[in-house]
Protein backbone atom coordinates (compact mmCIF):
# COMPACT_ATOMS: atom_id res chain seq x y z
CA UNK A 1 0.00 0.00 0.00
CA UNK A 2 1.59 3.34 -1.20
CA UNK A 3 1.41 5.79 1.85
CA UNK A 4 0.35 9.56 0.97
CA UNK A 5 3.46 11.25 2.01
CA UNK A 6 6.37 9.45 3.29
CA UNK A 7 8.72 12.55 3.72
CA UNK A 8 11.52 10.58 4.48
CA UNK A 9 11.16 8.21 2.04
CA UNK A 10 10.61 11.29 -0.65
CA UNK A 11 13.67 12.77 0.29
CA UNK A 12 15.77 9.93 -0.12
CA UNK A 13 14.23 9.25 -3.72
CA UNK A 14 14.75 13.10 -4.81
CA UNK A 15 19.07 12.05 -3.46
CA UNK A 16 19.31 9.75 -6.14
CA UNK A 17 18.41 13.13 -8.43
CA UNK A 18 21.10 14.86 -6.21
CA UNK A 19 22.91 12.37 -7.30
CA UNK A 20 22.87 11.50 -11.08
CA UNK A 21 22.32 15.61 -12.14
CA UNK A 22 26.01 15.68 -10.79
CA UNK A 23 27.46 12.80 -13.03
CA UNK A 24 25.24 14.76 -15.80
CA UNK A 25 26.68 18.05 -15.27
CA UNK A 26 29.99 16.92 -15.36
CA UNK A 27 30.40 13.61 -17.54
CA UNK A 28 27.87 14.60 -20.03
CA UNK A 29 27.83 18.51 -20.03
CA UNK A 30 30.96 20.33 -18.85
CA UNK A 31 34.10 18.62 -18.22
CA UNK A 32 34.48 15.20 -19.94
CA UNK A 33 33.45 16.71 -23.72
CA UNK A 34 35.76 19.24 -23.21
CA UNK A 35 38.72 16.88 -21.36
CA UNK A 36 37.86 14.47 -24.33
CA UNK A 37 37.97 17.27 -26.91
CA UNK A 38 41.43 19.17 -25.71
CA UNK A 39 43.54 16.07 -24.28
CA UNK A 40 42.47 12.84 -25.48
CA UNK A 41 41.52 13.56 -28.94
CA UNK A 42 44.34 16.01 -29.00
CA UNK A 43 42.25 19.01 -30.08
CA UNK A 44 41.74 16.77 -33.23
CA UNK A 45 39.47 18.87 -36.42
CA UNK A 46 37.07 15.38 -35.85
CA UNK A 47 36.73 15.87 -32.16
CA UNK A 48 33.37 17.18 -32.65
CA UNK A 49 32.63 14.08 -34.72
CA UNK A 50 34.25 11.06 -32.50
CA UNK A 51 32.48 12.98 -29.22
CA UNK A 52 29.04 13.13 -31.71
CA UNK A 53 29.72 9.63 -32.42
CA UNK A 54 30.27 8.78 -29.09
CA UNK A 55 27.02 9.92 -27.31
CA UNK A 56 25.03 8.33 -30.15
CA UNK A 57 26.18 5.25 -29.82
CA UNK A 58 25.19 5.26 -26.00
CA UNK A 59 22.16 6.35 -26.60
CA UNK A 60 20.87 3.86 -29.32
CA UNK A 61 22.53 1.09 -27.05
CA UNK A 62 20.33 2.63 -24.41
CA UNK A 63 17.13 3.15 -26.37
CA UNK A 64 17.25 -0.99 -27.39
CA UNK A 65 18.17 -1.87 -23.91
CA UNK A 66 15.65 0.53 -22.14
CA UNK A 67 12.19 -2.55 -22.96
CA UNK A 68 14.15 -4.92 -21.97
CA UNK A 69 15.76 -3.97 -18.91
CA UNK A 70 11.88 -2.62 -18.15
CA UNK A 71 10.50 -6.28 -19.23
CA UNK A 72 12.76 -8.04 -16.31
CA UNK A 73 12.29 -5.78 -14.18
CA UNK A 74 8.46 -5.51 -14.36
CA UNK A 75 7.98 -9.93 -14.57
CA UNK A 76 10.71 -10.38 -12.03
CA UNK A 77 9.88 -7.68 -9.52
CA UNK A 78 13.69 -6.79 -9.39
CA UNK A 79 13.61 -3.07 -10.12
CA UNK A 80 15.59 -1.63 -7.80
CA UNK A 81 18.72 -4.63 -8.44
CA UNK A 82 18.47 -3.10 -11.72
CA UNK A 83 18.32 0.57 -10.56
CA UNK A 84 21.87 -0.59 -8.63
CA UNK A 85 23.37 -2.82 -11.40
CA UNK A 86 23.00 0.36 -13.87
CA UNK A 87 24.08 2.65 -11.07
CA UNK A 88 27.13 0.94 -10.22
CA UNK A 89 28.14 0.67 -14.36
CA UNK A 90 28.06 4.45 -14.09
CA UNK A 91 29.74 5.49 -11.37
CA UNK A 92 32.80 2.82 -11.76
CA UNK A 93 33.18 3.96 -15.56
CA UNK A 94 32.90 7.40 -14.28
CA UNK A 95 35.80 6.40 -11.69
CA UNK A 96 37.45 5.24 -14.60
CA UNK A 97 37.66 8.48 -16.40
CA UNK A 98 40.30 9.13 -14.66
CA UNK A 99 42.70 6.84 -16.06
CA UNK A 100 42.42 8.30 -18.90
CA UNK A 101 45.87 10.35 -21.36
CA UNK A 102 46.28 11.40 -24.19
CA UNK A 103 45.42 10.04 -27.23
CA UNK A 104 43.42 6.94 -25.63
CA UNK A 105 40.47 7.99 -27.84
CA UNK A 106 38.55 4.87 -28.37
CA UNK A 107 39.21 3.90 -24.24
CA UNK A 108 37.75 7.31 -23.60
CA UNK A 109 34.74 6.71 -26.18
CA UNK A 110 33.92 3.40 -24.02
CA UNK A 111 33.62 4.31 -20.77
CA UNK A 112 31.82 7.46 -21.64
CA UNK A 113 29.30 4.97 -23.83
CA UNK A 114 28.79 2.82 -20.19
CA UNK A 115 28.60 5.41 -17.98
CA UNK A 116 25.95 7.28 -20.03
CA UNK A 117 24.08 4.00 -21.11
CA UNK A 118 24.33 3.22 -16.80
CA UNK A 119 22.86 6.73 -16.08
CA UNK A 120 20.74 6.94 -18.48
CA UNK A 121 18.91 3.14 -18.52
CA UNK A 122 18.44 4.54 -14.67
CA UNK A 123 16.44 6.86 -15.24
CA UNK A 124 13.97 4.73 -16.18
CA UNK A 125 13.65 2.59 -13.36
CA UNK A 126 14.18 5.76 -10.83
CA UNK A 127 11.11 7.16 -12.14
CA UNK A 128 9.12 4.34 -11.64
CA UNK A 129 9.59 4.34 -8.17
CA UNK A 130 7.49 7.36 -8.02
CA UNK A 131 3.90 5.27 -7.25
CA UNK A 132 6.00 3.53 -4.14
CA UNK A 133 6.77 6.88 -2.47
CA UNK A 134 3.33 8.63 -2.92
CA UNK A 135 -0.39 8.76 -4.83
CA UNK A 136 -1.04 9.40 -7.78
CA UNK A 137 -2.10 12.94 -6.25
CA UNK A 138 1.08 14.08 -5.24
CA UNK A 139 3.03 13.04 -8.29
CA UNK A 140 3.18 16.27 -9.77
CA UNK A 141 4.30 18.30 -6.78
CA UNK A 142 7.03 15.03 -5.72
CA UNK A 143 8.52 14.87 -9.24
CA UNK A 144 8.66 18.88 -9.06
CA UNK A 145 10.73 17.79 -5.64
CA UNK A 146 13.21 15.92 -7.66
CA UNK A 147 14.02 18.11 -10.16
CA UNK A 148 14.45 20.53 -7.68
CA UNK A 149 17.39 18.21 -6.06
CA UNK A 150 18.81 17.58 -9.31
CA UNK A 151 19.70 21.54 -10.17
CA UNK A 152 21.13 21.70 -6.38
CA UNK A 153 23.05 18.84 -7.09
CA UNK A 154 23.99 20.26 -10.37
CA UNK A 155 25.07 23.63 -8.58
CA UNK A 156 26.80 21.07 -5.65
CA UNK A 157 29.52 19.28 -7.62
CA UNK A 158 30.12 22.20 -9.50
CA UNK A 159 31.17 23.97 -6.10
CA UNK A 160 33.07 20.94 -5.05
CA UNK A 161 35.17 20.66 -8.11
CA UNK A 162 35.79 24.25 -8.90
CA UNK A 163 39.14 24.52 -7.06
CA UNK A 164 40.16 21.20 -9.53
CA UNK A 165 38.52 23.34 -12.79
CA UNK A 166 39.62 27.03 -11.51
CA UNK A 167 43.43 26.22 -13.61
CA UNK A 168 41.46 24.88 -16.54
CA UNK A 169 41.46 21.79 -19.18
CA UNK A 170 44.46 20.70 -20.17
CA UNK A 171 47.29 18.27 -20.31
CA UNK A 172 49.09 20.29 -18.01
CA UNK A 173 46.12 19.63 -15.23
CA UNK A 174 45.65 16.54 -16.24
CA UNK A 175 45.83 15.42 -12.34
CA UNK A 176 43.45 17.41 -11.35
CA UNK A 177 40.73 16.82 -13.90
CA UNK A 178 41.40 12.87 -13.16
CA UNK A 179 40.57 13.92 -9.30
CA UNK A 180 37.08 15.38 -10.47
CA UNK A 181 36.18 12.58 -12.31
CA UNK A 182 37.12 10.70 -8.34
CA UNK A 183 34.77 12.84 -6.72
CA UNK A 184 31.73 13.01 -8.98
CA UNK A 185 31.89 9.66 -8.80
CA UNK A 186 32.10 9.53 -5.11
CA UNK A 187 29.12 11.96 -5.36
CA UNK A 188 27.14 9.77 -7.19
CA UNK A 189 27.98 6.70 -5.12
CA UNK A 190 27.04 8.77 -1.52
CA UNK A 191 23.80 10.00 -2.18
CA UNK A 192 22.22 7.55 -4.32
CA UNK A 193 22.72 4.63 -1.90
CA UNK A 194 19.64 6.31 0.07
CA UNK A 195 17.16 5.13 -2.40
CA UNK A 196 18.30 1.55 -1.52
CA UNK A 197 18.15 1.36 1.96
CA UNK A 198 14.56 3.08 2.18
CA UNK A 199 12.52 1.83 -1.26
CA UNK A 200 11.12 -1.46 -0.80
CA UNK A 201 8.96 -3.77 -3.53
CA UNK A 202 7.04 -6.84 -3.38
CA UNK A 203 9.66 -9.77 -4.17
CA UNK A 204 8.90 -12.33 -6.87
CA UNK A 205 11.18 -15.56 -7.42
CA UNK A 206 10.18 -15.37 -11.62
CA UNK A 207 13.70 -15.60 -13.41
CA UNK A 208 14.09 -16.11 -16.75
CA UNK A 209 17.05 -16.12 -19.12
CA UNK A 210 18.29 -12.98 -20.82
CA UNK A 211 17.14 -14.43 -24.24
CA UNK A 212 13.43 -14.63 -22.49
CA UNK A 213 13.49 -11.04 -21.39
CA UNK A 214 14.80 -9.79 -24.83
CA UNK A 215 11.61 -11.41 -26.17
CA UNK A 216 9.28 -10.09 -23.66
CA UNK A 217 11.02 -6.39 -24.36
CA UNK A 218 10.89 -6.40 -27.98
CA UNK A 219 7.20 -8.02 -27.57
CA UNK A 220 6.56 -5.14 -25.27
CA UNK A 221 7.70 -2.19 -27.75
CA UNK A 222 5.66 -3.97 -30.31
CA UNK A 223 2.31 -4.08 -28.24
CA UNK A 224 2.79 -0.15 -27.71
CA UNK A 225 3.31 0.58 -31.23
CA UNK A 226 -0.01 -1.09 -32.05
CA UNK A 227 -1.65 0.03 -28.95
CA UNK A 228 -0.75 3.63 -30.76
CA UNK A 229 -2.06 3.07 -33.70
CA UNK A 230 -5.67 3.59 -32.00
CA UNK A 231 -4.74 6.36 -30.01
CA UNK A 232 -2.83 8.66 -33.07
CA UNK A 233 -3.23 11.71 -31.50
CA UNK A 234 -0.57 10.59 -28.68
CA UNK A 235 1.82 8.93 -31.29
CA UNK A 236 1.46 12.50 -33.21
CA UNK A 237 3.07 14.14 -29.86
CA UNK A 238 5.08 11.51 -29.30
CA UNK A 239 6.31 11.67 -33.01
CA UNK A 240 6.86 15.60 -32.66
CA UNK A 241 8.56 15.08 -29.23
CA UNK A 242 10.93 12.63 -31.15
CA UNK A 243 11.76 14.91 -33.22
CA UNK A 244 12.49 18.48 -30.91
CA UNK A 245 13.97 16.72 -27.93
CA UNK A 246 16.59 15.95 -30.46
CA UNK A 247 17.62 19.43 -30.71
CA UNK A 248 17.45 19.44 -27.08
CA UNK A 249 19.55 16.93 -25.97
CA UNK A 250 22.20 18.11 -28.76
CA UNK A 251 22.62 21.43 -27.15
CA UNK A 252 23.39 19.57 -23.82
CA UNK A 253 25.72 17.52 -24.75
CA UNK A 254 27.78 20.37 -26.94
CA UNK A 255 27.04 23.38 -25.00
CA UNK A 256 30.40 23.60 -23.46
CA UNK A 257 32.36 22.14 -26.38
CA UNK A 258 30.67 25.22 -28.22
CA UNK A 259 31.19 28.15 -25.28
CA UNK A 260 35.13 27.09 -25.93
CA UNK A 261 35.44 26.70 -29.35
CA UNK A 262 33.26 29.51 -30.65
CA UNK A 263 32.68 31.77 -27.65
CA UNK A 264 36.71 31.41 -25.72
CA UNK A 265 35.67 30.55 -22.61
CA UNK A 266 37.95 29.82 -20.57
CA UNK A 267 36.49 27.15 -17.72
CA UNK A 268 36.80 29.34 -14.52
CA UNK A 269 34.59 30.95 -17.21
CA UNK A 270 32.18 28.10 -18.38
CA UNK A 271 31.94 27.25 -14.57
CA UNK A 272 30.70 30.65 -13.74
CA UNK A 273 28.17 29.95 -16.89
CA UNK A 274 26.77 26.85 -16.28
CA UNK A 275 25.87 27.93 -12.18
CA UNK A 276 23.80 30.97 -14.29
CA UNK A 277 22.08 28.38 -16.22
CA UNK A 278 21.02 26.14 -13.68
CA UNK A 279 19.52 29.42 -11.93
CA UNK A 280 17.74 30.22 -15.06
CA UNK A 281 16.49 26.42 -15.13
CA UNK A 282 14.75 26.81 -11.82
CA UNK A 283 13.33 29.54 -12.63
CA UNK A 284 11.87 28.19 -16.35
CA UNK A 285 10.48 25.19 -14.53
CA UNK A 286 8.25 27.76 -11.67
CA UNK A 287 7.61 30.20 -14.47
CA UNK A 288 6.65 27.70 -17.44
CA UNK A 289 4.52 25.87 -15.10
CA UNK A 290 2.36 28.85 -14.42
CA UNK A 291 2.12 29.30 -18.06
CA UNK A 292 1.04 25.98 -18.95
CA UNK A 293 -2.06 26.19 -16.31
CA UNK A 294 -3.15 29.38 -17.74
CA UNK A 295 -2.31 28.49 -21.50
CA UNK A 296 -2.84 24.90 -21.95
CA UNK A 297 0.62 22.41 -22.11
CA UNK A 298 0.35 22.61 -26.17
CA UNK A 299 0.50 26.07 -26.65
CA UNK A 300 3.57 26.70 -24.20
CA UNK A 301 5.21 23.96 -26.24
CA UNK A 302 4.91 25.72 -29.19
CA UNK A 303 6.16 29.27 -27.49
CA UNK A 304 9.15 27.28 -26.32
CA UNK A 305 9.92 25.73 -29.62
CA UNK A 306 9.70 29.18 -31.36
CA UNK A 307 11.81 30.39 -28.63
CA UNK A 308 14.63 27.96 -29.28
CA UNK A 309 14.51 28.64 -32.72
CA UNK A 310 14.96 32.34 -31.72
CA UNK A 311 17.75 30.52 -29.58
CA UNK A 312 19.68 29.06 -32.73
CA UNK A 313 19.42 31.98 -34.90
CA UNK A 314 21.18 34.26 -31.96
CA UNK A 315 23.80 31.60 -31.66
CA UNK A 316 24.62 31.86 -34.91
CA UNK A 317 25.10 35.62 -34.88
CA UNK A 318 26.46 36.53 -31.90
CA UNK A 319 29.96 37.03 -31.57
CA UNK A 320 30.49 37.54 -27.47
CA UNK A 321 30.71 36.05 -24.27
CA UNK A 322 28.20 38.59 -22.97
CA UNK A 323 25.52 37.62 -26.00
CA UNK A 324 26.43 34.11 -24.75
CA UNK A 325 25.33 34.71 -21.34
CA UNK A 326 21.62 35.78 -22.81
CA UNK A 327 21.58 32.91 -25.08
CA UNK A 328 22.31 30.63 -21.47
CA UNK A 329 19.81 32.08 -20.04
CA UNK A 330 17.33 31.56 -22.34
CA UNK A 331 18.54 27.88 -22.50
CA UNK A 332 18.29 27.63 -19.15
CA UNK A 333 14.67 28.72 -18.87
CA UNK A 334 13.48 26.67 -22.04
CA UNK A 335 15.21 23.32 -20.36
CA UNK A 336 12.95 23.64 -17.88
CA UNK A 337 9.91 24.75 -19.46
CA UNK A 338 10.15 21.98 -22.34
CA UNK A 339 10.78 19.39 -19.96
CA UNK A 340 7.79 19.90 -17.73
CA UNK A 341 5.30 21.42 -20.46
CA UNK A 342 6.51 17.68 -22.33
CA UNK A 343 5.70 15.66 -19.39
CA UNK A 344 2.07 16.92 -18.92
CA UNK A 345 1.54 17.42 -22.28
CA UNK A 346 2.01 13.56 -22.86
CA UNK A 347 -0.14 13.22 -19.61
CA UNK A 348 -3.19 14.94 -20.81
CA UNK A 349 -3.24 13.37 -24.02
CA UNK A 350 -2.84 9.52 -22.31
CA UNK A 351 -5.61 7.21 -21.61
CA UNK A 352 -5.70 6.31 -18.18
CA UNK A 353 -5.82 2.50 -18.79
CA UNK A 354 -2.55 3.37 -20.86
CA UNK A 355 -0.64 5.17 -18.62
CA UNK A 356 2.39 3.17 -17.45
CA UNK A 357 2.62 1.59 -21.09
CA UNK A 358 2.82 4.84 -23.13
CA UNK A 359 4.89 6.77 -20.46
CA UNK A 360 7.38 3.71 -20.85
CA UNK A 361 7.37 4.20 -24.14
CA UNK A 362 7.95 8.19 -23.50
CA UNK A 363 10.96 7.93 -21.37
CA UNK A 364 12.62 4.32 -22.12
CA UNK A 365 12.68 4.48 -25.64
CA UNK A 366 11.63 7.72 -27.37
CA UNK A 367 13.16 9.91 -24.90
CA UNK A 368 16.53 7.77 -25.60
CA UNK A 369 16.22 7.15 -29.11
CA UNK A 370 15.41 11.07 -29.72
CA UNK A 371 19.38 11.82 -28.90
CA UNK A 372 21.04 9.97 -31.54
CA UNK A 373 20.45 11.84 -34.51
CA UNK A 374 21.22 15.20 -33.42
CA UNK A 375 24.83 14.69 -32.05
CA UNK A 376 25.69 12.53 -34.63
CA UNK A 377 24.82 15.31 -37.70
CA UNK A 378 26.04 18.16 -35.39
CA UNK A 379 29.59 16.50 -35.01
CA UNK A 380 29.40 15.77 -38.98
CA UNK A 381 28.64 19.41 -40.00
CA UNK A 382 30.98 20.50 -37.70
CA UNK A 383 33.96 18.60 -38.38
CA UNK A 384 33.42 19.05 -42.30
CA UNK A 385 33.12 22.25 -42.65
CA UNK A 386 35.13 23.19 -39.93
CA UNK A 387 33.18 25.49 -38.29
CA UNK A 388 30.23 25.00 -35.38
CA UNK A 389 28.19 27.74 -36.84
CA UNK A 390 26.69 25.54 -39.33
CA UNK A 391 26.46 22.70 -37.06
CA UNK A 392 24.48 25.01 -34.67
CA UNK A 393 22.05 25.92 -37.59
CA UNK A 394 21.23 22.09 -37.96
CA UNK A 395 19.88 22.11 -34.79
CA UNK A 396 17.39 24.41 -35.93
CA UNK A 397 16.17 21.70 -38.23
CA UNK A 398 14.81 19.61 -35.04
CA UNK A 399 12.79 22.25 -33.80
CA UNK A 400 11.65 23.76 -36.98
CA UNK A 401 9.63 20.34 -37.76
CA UNK A 402 8.87 19.56 -34.25
CA UNK A 403 7.28 22.55 -34.72
CA UNK A 404 5.27 21.71 -37.94
CA UNK A 405 4.72 17.93 -36.43
CA UNK A 406 3.41 19.50 -32.86
CA UNK A 407 0.54 21.45 -34.85
CA UNK A 408 -1.03 17.59 -35.90
CA UNK A 409 -1.85 17.43 -32.10
CA UNK A 410 -4.38 18.10 -30.59
CA UNK A 411 -5.29 19.09 -27.08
Amino acid sequence: MTEPLNKFKIFCWTLFDFANTAFSVMVVTLTYPLFYKIVISNNSEYSDLYWGISVSISMLITAILAPIFGAAADHSHNTKKTLLLLTAISILSTALLSQLQPGMLLLGSILFIFANIGFESGIVFYDSFLPKITLKKNFGRVSGYGFAMGYLGALAILVINFPLLKDGISIENINNIHISFLTTALFFLIFAIPVFLVITEQKNNNKFGLYVYFKIGLKKVKDTILNLQKYKNVGNFLLAFFVYNDGIMTIISFASIIAVKSFNFSILELVYFFLFVQTFAIAGSIIFGIISDKIGSKKTIIISLLLWIMVISFTYFSTTKSGFYVIGSLVGILLGASQASSRSLMAKLTPKEQEAEFFGFYDGLCGKASAILGPLLFGLVSSIQNDQKFAIISIGFFFSLGLVLLTRVQE
